[in-house]
């Protein structure tokens, strides 16, 4: 029962659905990435190398023939990560056009070197090769100090294109007045985190619920905004070599 328990808690915190509401702070944004995400996926095929993929949250929803993790080494990634193959940041250790679908998520604002990081990214993957990233446009300061950057599409489309590669589609991620809501309950939630999850549990349900309920009201009928949105969501392609 407690497996079960531990286990329904995790999966609504990737994937929040009506429990979510109640228990997961960050309701909006993780909604609005998996929502995303599992939809432009569907576009990876292959062999898929997945950049700073953490626990490879959306490894399941790939359909592909091979399905490869890659992270900074650090003693503590190694540990806790699941990536496959590990690197210093630079030199991602792959040959040539190995790779036909790659998917980044929630990395590249992490990313000092952006212009080599996308390079690399490049060099590994095949010609008209698939590339999903997203990318926090308004967010707090996050993962300290390796926080280095903020995204507008335009900036995206420019860099992404200065590095050989071509927007297929961008997507917006909570364009709406769910946008304010989500970052007052992140500004909650960090005055109030402890260390005990239980009490933070509870936290939630009192505190941060209430506005994930009446914000989530509000966006079905207030209009949108693509101006102030929490993340971008882009599905890109390679079209030449850099």
């Amino acid at each position: 029962m407690l497996k079960k328990l531990k286990k329904l808690y995790i999966d609504e915190q990737l994937n929040p659905k009506f429990i979510g509401l109640f228990i997961n702070p960050f309701y909006f944004a993780r909604k609005g990435l998996y929502k995303h995400v599992s939809e432009l996926i569907r576009n990876l095929n292959g062999k898929v190398l997945d950049i700073g993929c953490g626990q490879k949250p959306y490894q399941n929803l790939c359909i592909c023939t091979e399905y490869i993790g890659l992270e900074i080494y650090t003693p503590q990634n190694r540990q806790n990560k699941k990536a496959d193959f590990f690197y210093d940041g630079k030199n991602m250790p792959f040959g040539e056009d190995l790779f036909d679908s790659i998917i980044s998520n929630q990395v590249f604002e992490h990313v000092f070197n952006p212009n080599e990081f996308l390079r690399e990214t490049n060099r590994v993957l095949k010609m008209d090769g698939v590339f999903l990233i997203t990318v926090p446009f308004v967010w707090d300061e996050h993962e300290q100090p390796y926080d280095y950057a903020r995204y507008s599409s335009f900036g995206l489309k420019h860099i992404l294109s200065d590095n050989g590669f071509e927007i297929i589609e961008h997507r917006k991620s909570n364009n709406g007045i769910e946008v304010i809501f989500q970052l007052l309950n992140d500004y909650i939630y960090k005055i109030t985190v402890t260390k005990n999850g239980y009490l933070n549990l509870i936290i939630t349900l009192f505190l941060i619920a209430p506005f994930n309920i009446v914000g989530l009201f509000l966006s079905k009928i207030l209009p949108k905004n693509d101006d102030l949105y929490l993340d971008n969501i882009v599905l890109a392609k390679k079209i030449k070599n850099v």
